[in-house]
């Protein structure tokens, strides 16, 4: 029987159409009984995040507690980002890796003290990413001081973006407008305690909020209640994980499973930003785990293919899986594909050979007979305007 999150109640009394996601019953969308369809479903709830603000219930997502005095190096060996210099109230985005280099998981990770940190991962890798930490832990030998706790079932988890979402919060708080990206604050509301990042994965403005399980429920209700009363003209509206997939596609924002693999090495996934192969030279010589894996694909002139966007021609949707061709040869593979509301056309993301530049035109087989044409456009589709 799958989990479910302490807002399973909430999706229900909101029209949520509930379906198993990687071991959890999650809202794929809103659908009031006598509603007007157009208004609701996957691309009214997409529209919504990208003109004014919609609410996720993000609780199926890993969250885990990291503490102790070595508690920076475990993860310093651990994480392809650099963890050494991140500041208190800071987030850093990073992967975790195997020996070859391949991706275990992408994480965010928050540092709140010296020795104390918060991970946040993704729900279908959580019980593999513990055992894991465990093995990462015991490499750094018997007198590290590292605690590992799952705290996942005790919190929960929400995502409100949107445009507008911020001009809403300031109703409430004057401290967490003011946060840059990727930065988060510790507050009090009602009588618990709130961890806020100005995080996301729509590609729009927005927070994200870990807070006890047991007060979840009510918590949502007062706040989602108190912002229609406060900015009736900037409502923030439940959203679905369909919305959440067809806003992080158009954002070009990977997926684990799709972009990420453990079978693909991390500098295909066009997130090279999150990879720090100098970390050696750095911080006590620290290597993170794949590291010299992904140190030798770069001597010996970096991945043959990478991942990139394909703008499709007419409605029908790539699927994953589907070949991509160019000139009739293959040249690579989709990994996500959807129609964009927002660009009101149908992309895909795609792991292509390195060569191909954008601009190309390429043809996607459906393995029905049928052909789909596009050409190569670089990631991300969608930019949220400044």
């Amino acid at each position: 029987m799958p989990l479910r999150t302490p807002l399973h109640k909430f999706h229900l009394e909101h029209g949520g159409k509930m379906v198993d996601f990687a071991g959890w019953e999650m809202p794929l969308y809103y659908q009031q009984p006598g509603a007007d369809p157009s208004t609701q479903g996957i691309i009214a709830e997409h529209k919504q995040v990208r003109t004014s603000g919609g609410f996720f219930d993000v609780s199926h997502m890993g969250r885990v507690k990291v503490q102790g005095r070595h508690a920076r190096r475990f993860l310093e060996r651990l994480c392809t980002r650099k963890i050494f210099d991140m500041e208190p109230g800071q987030v850093r985005y990073s992967l975790v890796c195997n020996d070859a280099g391949g991706v275990k998981d992408d994480i965010l990770v928050y540092r709140l003290d010296d020795d104390d940190f918060y991970l946040v991962v993704n729900a279908s890798n959580r019980e593999k990413l513990l055992a894991h930490f465990d093995q990462v832990r015991a490499g750094l030998g018997a007198d590290a001081i590292v605690k590992i706790e799952d705290v996942t079932m005790k919190t929960a988890m929400v995502a409100i973006q949107g445009p507008k979402v911020m001009e809403v919060i300031s109703n409430f708080s004057r401290e967490i407008p003011t946060l840059k990206r990727y930065r988060f604050v510790e507050k009090n509301y009602l009588i618990m305690k709130l961890m806020v990042s100005r995080t996301g994965y729509t590609g729009e403005d927005g927070v994200e909020v870990i807070l006890p399980a047991m007060a979840v429920e009510m918590a949502m209700k007062m706040l989602l209640k108190d912002m229609a009363a406060k900015s009736p003209e900037s409502i923030v509206k439940p959203a679905g994980l369909g919305a959440r997939d067809t806003l992080r596609t158009e954002a070009g924002m990977p997926l684990y499973g799709h972009e990420l693999r453990e079978e693909w090495p991390a500098l295909t996934a066009g997130v090279d930003f999150a990879i720090a192969l100098d970390k050696h030279e750095h911080e006590r010589g620290e290597k993170f785990v794949g590291q010299d894996a992904l140190l030798r694909l770069k001597a010996d002139g970096g991945p043959k293919r990478r991942i990139t966007g394909i703008l499709i021609e007419g409605k029908r949707a790539a699927r994953q899986g589907m070949a991509v061709l160019v000139n009739g040869s293959p040249a690579g593979e989709v990994t996500s594909g959807c129609t964009g509301p927002t660009l009101d056309r149908v992309i895909a993301h795609a792991m292509l050979d390195a060569s191909i530049a954008p601009g190309t035109k390429v043809d996607i087989d459906t393995g029905k007979g049928a052909m789909l044409g596009g050409v190569v456009q670089a990631l991300p589709f969608y930019k949220m305007p400044k």
